[in-house]
């Protein structure tokens, strides 16, 4: 029997009258990879930065390893949320070592992040001039430092090359057998298709659908009939 890592039940926020986050109840299980679909603006940024504290929930509740989520846990979940948090001016190793200081980690622990993204290599190159790729698993290997049971990236193959994209891909693959529990969250069906082992559709703040990723089944038409199905739910409400 799968062991739950992370479960949201009910989980709400609104901005003002503005409602972001209906209700999303998510189960996400230790060592797979979770796929949180939807459109631009569907509400699955707001979901993330509540699960990493960024944001507070208006209501609902989240379950962490066993336990009702508390700040502490926080050293438990590594994220990369929208632009990696790089000083341009330093090199791979000292944007690393700014974050292991503040941790306290040794710096064999930077060397071991490093090699992870496979980026052990680019010496006294500056974040500056690095690739958007680069700068990905570079904000990946900084999510890694503290030994993350969850690792949550949201958006992360946005402004990348087919290349960018392949080799995000096969690292992110790759987490699950180092016992890293990921959520993924994307608009791009094919992008979370080859990855995900489950997947959670959200619409207009809505959790449509959740389940096993179906690999001969049609994503695209799922995802087209949730989206459907909570926008006529939002026009009914108007």
């Amino acid at each position: 029997m799968e062991t739950v890592l992370l479960k949201t039940k009910n989980l709400t926020k609104k901005f003002g009258k503005e409602l972001a986050v209906s209700d999303v109840s998510l189960t996400v299980y230790k060592n797979s990879i979770y796929g949180l679909l939807g459109p631009n603006g569907a509400g699955k940024s707001t979901t993330l930065k509540i699960i990493t504290g960024i944001l507070r929930n208006t209501s609902g509740e989240i379950f962490f390893d066993g336990h009702k989520w508390r700040r502490s846990d926080l050293k438990n979940i590594g994220s990369l949320i929208e632009s990696p948090p790089l000083y341009d001016n330093l090199t791979a190793f000292e944007n690393i070592k700014v974050h292991a200081t503040l941790l306290g980690l040794p710096e064999e622990r930077i060397h071991t992040v490093l090699k992870i993204v496979d980026m052990q290599h680019v010496g006294k190159k500056r974040a500056g001039q690095f690739s958007m790729g680069m700068k990905q698993r570079l904000g990946i290997a900084i999510a890694l430092l503290n030994h993350p049971k969850l690792l949550i990236l949201d958006e992360p193959t946005n402004g990348l090359d087919p290349i960018g994209i392949q080799e995000l891909r096969e690292l992110i693959r790759s987490f699950p057998q180092e016992g890293i529990t990921v959520i993924l969250s994307s608009h791009i069906l094919s992008e979370v298709e080859q990855i995900a082992d489950y997947i959670g559709i959200i619409s207009d703040g809505y959790l449509g659908y959740e389940g096993e990723i179906n690999k001969s089944g049609n994503l695209e038409q799922l995802f087209m009939e949730v989206v459907k199905k909570s926008r006529e739910k939002e026009g009914m409400k108007r």
